[in-house]
């Protein structure tokens, strides 16, 4: 957001994440909840931290949930436990942040890039299987699926699960956008052998630092990963059994984040109500985001396609409004994976990449500031 505000001279009028006003709304439980962790002082993997899993678990409707320090880590984390190996191939979508793939890289296994599903930001199921059939016939050992539920809207996981099952395959739901999202009345981070989420302070629920967690409904996989997260610890912490990372969600960070839960339901509602009047605001102006009927999506952004991106972003910032693109350059264009195939097409996220632009978004945010943005963005179409 700094980065932003600082591209933007004068930006700061208008907030892209107003942390601040949610934090005047849940202050005192804030405080309190920080207080309680200084008087007990079990700083590392205190109480605040399981009552976190044990309330996150539940409402994801997971037998398991393990705090980790970021969304980053729980990603490798759950593929250590998944005993992703040297060469292995796992999918995921061309169209993401970049930990949902060099994460794979931990592992010295070999991201594949799969292309988006038109009008959704996620990762095309029908791209996904002429990628798996492709690999298949270079005899490549295809390992695993991850999945992003970008921008804060799941993916089909009925379908992805399907793909997997079919060539024994591992689905992991990437889910650190779309914490609050459902598919059919079933909340995100329940899809998947394992699901993962951040709790980076821009996400739908994000604590005052990095944080993360890791869902699972396997008993064998959860005991893997919560000894991965303390150095591959076995009965105690000098018994080391495996590799292992050190990798544990702060209790601070806990206590912060038990208290914006409370909250987390109606930010929700709010979140919907802010999309929707967006969608009525800029409709047939932008291309709008698309939720189907059987989705509730966790906005983490709001994204639009738009023609002449850079000029309109300009116009907005002149009127101290920050805007934001995820993401301006493709996986698969990235240096860190130089190494890898470059003969593959994605014809959809190539088409958007130049267009994405995410406009202010979080459950605070006031008609009369959403009226300001579509005002200016009409007038900049209609010249």
């Amino acid at each position: 957001l700094q980065k932003i505000n600082k591209k933007y001279k004068g930006a700061t009028q208008m907030e892209f994440i107003d942390l601040k006003k949610q934090q005047s709304k849940i202050k005192t439980q804030i405080d309190t909840n920080i207080q309680n962790v200084l008087e007990h002082g079990k700083y590392i993997l205190g109480p605040e931290v399981k009552e976190l899993e044990t309330k996150l678990a539940d409402y994801t409707d997971r037998k398991y949930a393990l705090g980790v320090s970021n969304g980053s880590d729980a990603i490798i984390i759950a593929l250590m436990a998944l005993n992703v190996k040297k060469d292995d191939v796992i999918f995921v979508p061309n169209f993401t942040f970049i930990s949902s793939a060099t994460s794979i890289l931990y592992l010295d296994a070999k991201p594949v890039f799969v292309d988006l599903e038109e009008g959704t930001f996620n990762m095309s199921v029908d791209d996904l299987k002429k990628k798996i059939a492709f690999a298949k016939s270079n005899n490549e050992n295809i390992k695993g699926i991850i999945s992003v539920d970008m921008f804060g809207q799941m993916t089909d996981y009925d379908k992805l699960q399907e793909i997997a099952d079919n060539d024994n395959l591992f689905l992991l739901e990437d889910a650190a956008q779309s914490m609050g999202a459902s598919l059919n009345n079933q909340k995100s981070c329940h899809f998947g052998v394992i699901a993962t989420t951040s709790f980076f302070p821009a996400k739908p629920l994000g604590c005052y630092g990095d944080g993360g967690m890791i869902f699972t409904d396997d008993e064998e996989l959860y005991k893997t990963m919560a000894s991965i997260r303390v150095h591959g610890k076995g009965e105690h912490k000098y018994d080391n059994v495996r590799l292992g990372m050190n990798s544990r969600l702060s209790t601070m960070q806990a206590a912060i984040l038990l208290a914006k839960f409370d909250i987390f339901d109606n930010e929700i509602l709010l979140r919907q109500k802010v999309a929707e009047n967006y969608n009525k605001l800029l409709e047939n102006v932008v291309i709008t985001p698309k939720i189907p009927n059987n989705k509730i999506s966790a906005w983490a952004q709001y994204t639009i396609l738009a023609e002449d991106r850079e000029l309109l972003r300009d116009a907005l910032a002149e009127k101290n409004i920050p805007t934001a693109v995820y993401y301006p350059k493709l996986l698969n264009d990235q240096l860190v994976f130089a190494d890898f195939r470059k003969d593959l097409n994605f014809p959809i996220s190539e088409s958007i990449t130049d267009k994405v632009v995410s406009l202010p978004m979080h459950p605070y945010l006031t008609y009369s500031e959403q009226k300001e943005i579509a005002d200016i963005i009409i007038d900049f179409y209609k010249k």
